[in-house]
């Protein structure tokens, strides 16, 4: 029997204790399967039920062993998230209970769910196109609210109307250039090749924008993980905790109190960082536990994306800071220039020549969150970002845009060199095939899978 007829369940919320945990049955059998299992107290047929109600009752064992009360809400095909008939059992949270729930609806007859088995049903029934399946997954592990609202908006087709919009726009170009080359001999208006370049250059144009803002997204969906670093008291403790918004890390006029690396995951300018406090960085420590401390600073600062580099303007540029500059080179930077509410000394136009982004401000101040937070949203591309428009939410994406940016490229200077219509019609149909592997009209298998494996169980 074909799987995609079978009737499968799974528990689609999180494991622990919480307010509710819920069972999803989806299938061909879905409610008869729940039937088994729950009993309405009102004494209901549940599987005459209407899409889109609920029924308050219990849940038992195959045995007729009372498990817990529960809610079943009722979804039909083809206005369902599967596109299939669903039922979901929602109890009490709690890992023991949920778990005897999904025991007795799989012992009822469901089999067990596959990753993203859910949302691979939805789109095999053409609920959902891959894109806005992929913008799930982004939902469920958005790092910052704009990133869960960029992956909401993939989610509900912005992505998808886009990629339709090129297609559409390619198809038009090749019925210009069909027309000529199917009947040469008839009365048809030869193709403008000028017209057609121009049409075909504006896609790939349109195409190579929306490519450009692929490491934006990325930062707005995944995080960054970026590093505090600078020599000892320029302030780095003082701004990991103006960031975090509490004592996060000890603040102390003492040089070399931070030994050890301090993570904390915030937002700041729209970003969520993964961001470290590190030791001062020093060319003499006082010890063998402060060495260590640098040497650790030093390698995350190798895994850093983003690095916040302190420098405090009240004091000259030592050979520590000056040694931080020539080893911070070619690394993206933000030069933090510290305590600027005291007499500057420090050489500040060196800092902000060898570091073209550089933000000055007093980290006891008011208004100092705010300037870090606009310099950062500025330096990381995100400072304005439009979470609305279409957004290529990962690499297979990404890849399927630029093969189809490549192809129209091609075609475009194809058109401009006087190569024949058939060889730049070929190019489009390149470009068009990738663009529907984009949207998954003509993914292969193996590209589906990839896809749905990364999802978990009851999503």
């Amino acid at each position: 029997m074909d799987h995609r007829l079978s009737t499968i369940a799974a528990i689609s919320t999180p494991a622990g204790k919480g307010g509710i945990s819920i069972v999803r049955i989806s299938g061909p059998e879905a409610l008869e399967t729940a039937a088994k299992v729950f009993r309405p107290r009102n004494k209901r047929d549940i599987t005459s039920m209407p899409g889109y109600t609920a029924a308050f009752g219990t849940v038992h064992t195959a045995e007729g062993e009372l498990i817990d009360q529960c809610v079943l809400l009722c979804f039909r095909a083809p206005r369902s998230y599967t596109g299939e008939d669903v039922a979901e059992l929602q109890c009490h949270g709690g890992e023991a209970g949920i778990q005897a729930v999904l025991r007795a609806v799989l012992d009822s007859g469901a089999e067990p769910a596959g990753r993203g088995e859910f949302t691979r049903r939805a789109f095999l029934s053409g609920r959902i196109s891959l894109t806005e399946a992929e913008a799930v997954m982004e939902i469920v592990n958005a790092a910052s609210a704009q990133g869960e609202r960029a992956a909401a908006s993939q989610a509900e087709g912005s992505l998808a109307r886009r990629t339709q919009e090129y297609r559409d726009r390619i198809l038009a170009v090749q019925t210009q250039i069909a027309a000529e080359i199917d009947f040469p001999e008839e009365d048809v208006d030869e193709a403008d090749r000028e017209q057609l370049t121009e049409e075909v250059t504006d896609l790939a144009s349109d195409l190579s924008s929306l490519i450009k803002r692929y490491d934006a997204g990325q930062k707005l969906l995944r995080g960054i993980p970026a590093a505090i670093v600078g020599s000892p008291n320029v302030g780095k403790s003082t701004i990991l905790n103006l960031i975090s918004g509490y004592e996060k890390a000890i603040v102390s006029p003492e040089a070399g109190t931070t030994r050890d690396i301090i993570e904390e995951q915030v937002t700041l300018g729209g970003l969520t960082l993964m961001l470290a406090d590190t030791a001062g960085i020093r060319e003499n420590a006082s010890g063998e536990v402060e060495r260590i401390g640098i040497d650790r600073a030093r390698n995350r600062l190798l895994r850093s994306s983003l690095i916040l580099a302190v420098f405090d303007v009240s004091r000259p540029l030592d050979e520590d800071d000056l040694a931080l500059i020539g080893e911070l080179r070619d690394r993206q930077v933000l030069a933090v220039i510290n305590k600027n509410d005291l007499p500057a000394v420090a050489d500040t136009e060196k800092l902000k020549e060898a570091f073209p982004s550089w933000v000055e401000i007093s980290a006891v101040e008011e208004g100092a969150l705010e300037k870090l937070e606009n310099a950062i949203a500025e330096m990381a591309g995100v400072s304005g970002f439009d979470t609305d428009s279409p957004l290529l939410a990962n690499e297979r994406q990404r890849s399927c845009a630029v093969r189809a940016y490549d192809a129209l490229s091609e075609a475009a200077g194809a058109l401009q060199k006087g190569y024949t219509l058939d060889v730049c019609y070929a190019l489009l149909d390149e470009a068009l095939s990738v663009l529907y592997e984009l949207s998954g009209e003509n993914a292969s298998e193996e590209v589906i899978d990839a896809v749905f494996r990364d999802f978990c169980v009851g999503k």
